[in-house]
């Protein structure tokens, strides 16, 4: 592995030029962007989170609420991970390429948080647009609402990719190339994303919000519904205050200026492209993929097989599994509140280990050690959701309502989550932009083929997971199980087989020679 600063490769040294490809991590500008551009962008995070802590802890219960049953529940989920396997390499590879006057990455931020307007407002009136359509009210299936749903659904996860990797893409590019710098830009942005989530959940726990604005609840939306509504119309109002303040404030150059300025050229010195350029260099990135890059794709992809199971279910299992009761039963609502409240207390804990990893991963002798450890701790958390649904069950009262040590080690699950979550938003991200320095790909395309690693095991959780739980008598506790093994493969996977950053190595080079090691 060559040093941290963008390097070019042979064909390019030879030719004196560099490639639109090989900016993956040089600078745009000699130096590293001032940390507050970097603070800019990342908080660009806060108001994405904020709208995904709504789907994250409301919508399983809702989409149950406009009629489709819990083992389907987990097929809607299917379109975040179908559009990040196609939205998130396609825009990386674009906004690589793009010419726009406004920069390469700002033009699909902008378009990205326009359409996360559009979506959330199609989600939120689902059931109003379904019933003005023709759906009957009551606890039936109402298909015209969740055909609204669907589009709405689908239009925000677009939204979603076209906005986080043109994000992340662009903190590598402000980060200059410098390792030290890209890591902790990854780790502002999953600081804020604790934000999102604490502002997020905050919201979608508290169910008096519609009396502030008051026209949300209508005979086709309760008022489970029309807090909904209301958390969606505030995450709109802070994603579009946050983006617009980032992309007036934060300068991109241009890449006909870089081209100019850098004696940049299109990659091949000006030949014609295949006749499906994306496709082309996606699998050319693929291809000549160096081994840390392969190794990170598959520690990432066992990862995400322990967390979505968690991701799609974690309300709905302190509604069911803790509470004993089913949607639209006020005892399942409180059960809901009680996991909002948890991932509440997750997300401060998200917060806080982020600004730490960096010191963590020092402590423990580099990140990688650091992400493997995090990953038996999320296995071991996601084990321990089975004696404590156990002892929910048997210690439940004749209200319903568990016992307090129940309703205890259910939060401290949640909380203690927000330290392997805090390495899952920030270490992949980061040792991609370092790893892939050299692999010949942009920097959004190689963000890009990272998330392959993160939306096919989502797509496979989506899939198998209502069926695997009824297959063992219904709940959610065997995907819970499933996702478990996983996250402690993905941490052996971390420990023997993820080679470490160039930072960390060097660091490990100062403390042999100071006479620590």
């Amino acid at each position: 592995m060559e040093g941290t600063t963008g390097k070019v490769n042979k064909k390019e040294e030879n030719n004196g030029k560099l490639s639109v490809a090989s900016l993956s991590m040089e600078s745009q500008n000699p130096e590293a962007a001032p940390i507050w551009n970097l603070a800019l962008v990342a908080a660009i995070a806060a108001g994405i989170q904020f709208g995904w802590a709504l789907q994250l802890s409301l919508l399983t219960p809702y989409v149950q609420l406009l009629g489709i049953p819990h083992e389907k529940a987990s097929l809607i989920w299917l379109c975040g991970p179908i559009s990040g396997l196609i939205v998130q390499p396609f825009v990386g590879y674009y906004s690589d390429n793009c010419n726009s006057r406004f920069g390469r990455r700002r033009p699909f931020i902008a378009a990205g948080a326009a359409l996360v307007a559009v979506a959330v407002f199609l989600i939120g009136f689902a059931a109003d647009i379904g019933h003005k359509s023709g759906d009957p009210l009551g606890k039936v299936m109402k298909p015209r609402a969740v055909g609204v749903f669907v589009v709405g659904f689908a239009i925000l996860d677009v939204a979603n990719n076209m906005l986080q990797g043109p994000c992340r893409a662009l903190l590598a590019d402000l980060a200059g190339g410098d390792a030290k710098k890209t890591r902790m830009s990854f780790f502002g942005f999953s600081f804020f994303m604790a934000v999102g989530n604490v502002l997020g959940y905050a919201a979608g726990a508290y169910d008096k919000l519609y009396h502030v604005f008051p026209f949300t609840k209508t005979m086709a939306c309760d008022v489970y519904c029309a807090n909904l509504k209301s958390c969606f119309m505030i995450s709109i109002a802070l994603l579009l205050t946050l983006t617009i303040l980032a992309l007036s404030l934060v300068r991109e150059i241009p890449l006909y200026e870089l081209q100019k300025t850098g004696d940049v050229t299109e990659e091949g010195d000006g030949k014609a492209k295949t006749k499906l350029p994306f496709l082309g260099e996606l699998f050319a990135a693929l291809k000549d993929l160096p081994r840390p890059m392969w190794i990170l794709l598959m520690v990432t992809f066992f990862n995400w097989i322990g967390w979505f199971p968690f991701i799609l279910f974690d309300t709905d299992w302190t509604g069911r599994e803790i509470y004993g009761s089913t949607s639209g039963n006020p005892l399942y609502d409180r059960g809901v509140r009680m996991g909002a409240l948890g991932l509440l207390l997750n997300s401060v804990v998200l917060g806080v280990a982020s600004v730490s990893v960096e010191h963590l991963g020092r402590g423990v002798g580099g990140v990688k050690k650091l992400w493997g450890g995090v990953n038996f701790l999320l296995a071991i958390c996601l084990a321990m959701t089975v004696p404590v649904s156990k002892l929910a069950h048997s210690t439940r009262r004749a209200n319903g309502k568990p016992a307090s040590g129940v309703q205890a080690a259910t939060l401290v699950i949640f909380s203690v989550m927000g330290i392997p979550l805090a390495a899952t938003y920030s270490i992949p991200f980061a040792l991609a932009s370092i790893f892939s320095t050299n692999s010949g790909a942009g920097q959004g395309l190689s963000l890009g083929v990272l998330n392959l690693a993160i939306v096919i095991p989502q797509m496979f959780v989506s899939l198998i997971a209502g069926h695997w739980d009824m297959l063992f008598g219904g709940g959610n506790l065997p995907a819970f199980v499933v996702g478990a093994i996983a996250a402690a493969i993905s941490g052996l996977f971390a420990f023997f087989l993820l080679p470490s950053p160039p930072a960390d190595l060097q660091s490990v080079k100062t403390k042999t020679i100071a006479g620590f090691h």
